[in-house]
């Protein structure tokens, strides 16, 4: 069970790893270097297929997820309140979800990696905070 401070602590947290993993979802350019790193990590350990390339309609889908999780980021960053981890911690729920149905439908292994995460995530943010009252 999490102290209201600790979980605090964990909505910052949050915010500082979706700031980090998500900020080169921002412009075209960032996501395109981005893109090329994961395809080189794709065939670099030797994994069926490739990563598709992105036409324009792809790129801004992207670049519109990356936009609203980094203010999300923020948001939480500058004030990790409570509510907004709950928030987060249904909406990684939300995107572990569309990562397995990915990986079902032949997406990267890669994406595996940040189900992990999201996951891992999640429960934390989902699990139990004492209440203020002692």
């Amino acid at each position: 069970m999490w102290t209201p401070e600790n979980y605090r602590r964990l909505v910052r947290a949050g915010g500082w790893y979706d700031l980090l993993v998500t900020a080169a979802f921002v412009t075209p350019w960032s996501f395109m270097a981005l893109h090329g790193l994961l395809q080189t990590l794709h065939q670099g350990l030797g994994l069926p297929g490739a990563l598709p390339p992105f036409e324009p309609m792809h790129l801004l889908l992207a670049n519109l997820m990356g936009s609203i999780v980094c203010v999300w980021s923020v948001l939480r960053i500058r004030d990790p309140q409570a509510v907004f981890g709950r928030y987060d911690g249904a909406g990684r729920v939300l995107f572990s979800t569309w990562q397995i149905y990915a990986l079902m439908h032949g997406a990267t292994p890669l994406i595996a990696i940040f189900l992990f995460f999201e996951l891992a995530w999640a429960v934390a943010q989902l699990w139990p905070v004492r209440s203020q009252q002692v």
